[in-house]
């Protein structure tokens, strides 16, 4: 057994470490755990996505359905392709949104649907049917509201209305508000 004076174990401790640190930089062991993330790169994907919300009573409140989900792991948001927005009543047909494309926030909280967004209600007994047109509708999902600042169109067969800028509660008591230039047709019986 050779001893070695003090010094000079730290010496070749120093060394060893050294040549270690330089093998592992000569063999790019190193690199291997490090990947470049390029900046708003999706995380995950779904085709064919679908989600489901009840309410307190175990009764459906919202649906969500998209052609094509991608999550961003920059940002948390998660881009939906054909987005389809369903809210469901206990005393009327449910309320149907679709548009082109959507951004859900990294919270789920807020969901801005771009593009042309559709908003229809069918027919039932003691409500009228009510297809709504308009653009870049943000929906809160959370509590069954939306808004605009875009031009939006009412139909209600026979009656048609137009304003800028909306306001949408599809939760009872539902109500629907034009905020400005509002024109519109109306039939009376």
């Amino acid at each position: 057994m050779i001893r070695l004076n003090g010094n000079y174990s730290y010496l070749y401790l120093g060394i060893f470490a050294l040549m270690s640190w330089w093998l592992v930089k000569l063999t790019g062991l190193d690199e291997t755990g490090r990947g470049l993330v390029p900046a708003h790169s999706p995380d995950y994907f779904s085709e064919g996505y679908a989600k489901w919300e009840m309410n307190e009573l175990g009764k459906l409140k919202t649906k969500l359905l998209a052609d094509k989900l991608i999550h961003y792991s920059d940002d948390r948001t998660t881009h939906l392709t054909n987005p389809l927005m369903f809210f469901h009543n206990e005393k009327t047909p449910p309320w149907v949104i679709k548009s082109e494309t959507g951004i859900l926030s990294a919270d789920g909280k807020n969901l801005l649907l771009n593009g042309k967004v559709t908003v229809d209600r069918a027919k039932a007994e003691g409500v009228r049917p009510l297809k709504i047109n308009t653009s870049n509708l943000k929906v809160k999902p959370e509590t069954s509201y939306a808004e605009t600042d875009e031009w939006a169109e009412l139909i209600s067969p026979p009656n048609w209305t137009t304003g800028t800028g909306m306001k949408v509660v599809f939760a009872e008591p539902i109500h629907l508000e034009l905020l400005a230039k509002v024109k519109g047709r109306y039939e009376t019986k």
